[in-house]
């Protein structure tokens, strides 16, 4: 059975994203190459032609097609033919040809203490991604904030302080915490002045009308207090007044008779 165009065009984008350059779309694959599904759907909700993409299409191209290039398990997925994939290894050797400058960001809320206290993984991710070029690190920073704070770090400083750094792609690269002055931030917002606190708006008492004046309220009854009656003082009240009205009319007929 011929598979549809635009499943076979999903199943070729997923091959290259998954087992060739994952780093393109801002993912970094575990040891066995694996990638959180969600951090895929997200990565290509940022391309033209393919935010359309759900669970559900994945999962159509592992029934319908005889030889899927994906494999899913549970909430993880990876590409089959992981042959020109590079994944990192923590174990492995650090990355040596590193660019002078790598970029990352953080939550624009936490801004203040990573400027004190340094720059931590973001997100489920284990390490600290980073880029070589601030497009994409700044996409991967708004798949967590939509407005996140963009970091340069200095390599080779990093390096003299310790931090270890591991290739995950030709533009990607993760490390371990990095301390605050291995990296350079944007100024500290100026502290904003407390602002007034609003005051919810309380409808204002009724007040008495002025002496010697009346107001005509119409379809309200009130008591002699001046507050209002309920439906059943105003039911009840209406009651009394029909049976007065009855009573006048017997002694009034009682009267005639009588006469």
């Amino acid at each position: 059975m011929q598979q549809p165009k635009a499943l076979r065009k999903l199943a070729k984008v997923l091959e290259y994203a998954l087992g060739r350059r994952p780093d393109e779309f801002g993912l970094a694959p575990d040891i066995k190459g694996f990638v959180r599904v969600k951090d895929l759907l997200k990565a290509l909700s940022e391309e033209e032609g393919w935010r359309h993409v759900r669970r559900s299409n994945l999962n159509e191209i592992l029934v319908s097609m005889p030889e899927p290039p994906i494999e899913i398990e549970e909430n993880r997925i990876r590409a089959v033919n992981r042959e020109h994939l590079r994944v990192p290894d923590p174990e492995g050797p650090p990355a040596e040809d590193l660019p002078p400058l790598l970029y990352t960001c953080v939550r624009k809320k936490a801004h203040p203490v990573v400027v004190e206290k340094g720059v931590a993984p973001m997100g489920p991710h284990p390490r600290v991604m980073l880029s070589s070029d601030t497009e994409t690190a700044l996409r991967i920073g708004r798949r967590f904030d939509p407005s996140p704070v963009l970091l340069t770090v200095q390599t080779e400083k990093a390096r003299q302080m310790g931090a270890v750094f591991h290739r995950a792609g030709e533009t990607l690269f993760l490390s371990d915490p990095l301390p605050p002055e291995s990296f350079t931030a944007p100024p500290l917002p100026k502290g904003k002045p407390e602002t007034e606190k609003i005051k919810k708006e309380r409808p204002e008492p009724e007040r008495d009308p002025m002496p010697g004046s009346f107001v005509l309220e119409f379809g309200r009854e009130r008591r002699n207090g001046g507050e209002r009656l309920s439906q059943r003082e105003r039911r009840r009240k209406d009651m009394v007044k029909d049976k007065e009205k009855k009573r006048g009319r017997r002694r009034k007929q009682k009267q005639l008779s009588d006469f």
